[in-house]
């Protein structure tokens, strides 16, 4: 579903959502071209939390959490250096 179809479905609420269908475009934003909600929240509290638990059980996956309020989504793609605790491999010699 696109961004503005999810607007008119879903208005003035928190949502979980996630991209099935991105790109990143040269200014490096992530376009998301097709999205499913998964789960529409109370507040943004909620939210967050749900997100975070959704990204560490499917770190594979493509979540956000987002406000239908925002005409448009304006997603920085950021690179991380360094590893994540949870990825990292213990190196025995």
């Amino acid at each position: 579903m696109e961004w503005q179809k999810i607007r008119q479905n879903y208005p003035n609420q928190w949502l979980i959502v996630e991209a099935l269908q991105a790109h990143t475009d040269t200014s490096q934003h992530r376009c998301l071209d097709k999205l499913a909600v998964i789960e529409p929240c109370a507040n943004g509290k909620t939210a967050m939390q749900n997100y975070r638990l959704l990204h560490h059980q499917y770190p594979e996956r493509e979540f956000y959490f987002v406000h239908t309020s925002r005409d448009e989504l304006d997603i920085e793609e950021r690179h991380w250096l360094g590893v994540r605790k949870h990825h990292a491999v213990a190196i025995t010699r």
